[in-house]
């Protein structure tokens, strides 16, 4: 979940109409002091890594700023393995939102099956608002009943589990375009 939509999540809409910005503005500057501590999630490269050697498309749908989604980026060595990524720059509205799922989609010009991976409700009610399964991943804090509960089709421990068993993406894959 973006700022944009975080602050008033967390304190109500006056909250956010009389003091969205100054936090905005003060998570930044935390944040900013704590990125360079930042890590790539152990196998996530590798499992970018092998979906390209499978034939498949990835593309990364961040809330994030431009300049910290550079950073996930260059953490996952990932430029040539991803197709693109978006930022919250790219939208009016970030997840639960739809509007990052659709403008990845749109980047990566994917016709074909296409599935979510996420490890947030967030994630699975962007994708699910976008018309596409979730495979979750418990990274993100959020239990595996509440990601199911949010619309996820399947949920697996971790990254590693999911690389075991990539052919659950094929699987859950729903085809889109023409």
């Amino acid at each position: 979940m973006g700022g944009d939509q975080l602050v008033a999540a967390l304190i109500g809409e006056q909250g956010e109409r009389s003091a969205g910005e100054a936090i905005r503005e003060a998570e930044g500057e935390a944040y900013g002091e704590l990125i360079g501590e930042v890590q790539a999630m152990h196998g996530a490269t590798e499992l970018l890594r092998e979906l390209r050697e499978d034939g498949a498309k990835a593309i990364l749908a961040s809330s994030a700023k431009a300049g910290e989604v550079e950073r996930y980026v260059e953490l996952l060595d990932a430029r040539d393995l991803v197709e693109g990524w978006t930022t919250a720059a790219d939208v009016e509205r970030t997840k639960p939102h739809p509007d990052l799922v659709h403008a990845a989609l749109e980047k990566a010009g994917s016709q074909g099956p296409v599935v979510m991976v996420g490890d947030s409700t967030w994630d699975v009610k962007a994708a699910k608002a976008a018309g596409l399964p979730t495979l979750a991943v418990l990274t993100g804090g959020f239990s595996a009943a509440e990601l199911r509960e949010a619309g996820a089709a399947e949920v697996r421990e971790s990254i590693g589990e999911l690389r075991k068993d990539r052919r659950a993406l094929s699987r859950l894959a729903t085809r889109i375009g023409g």
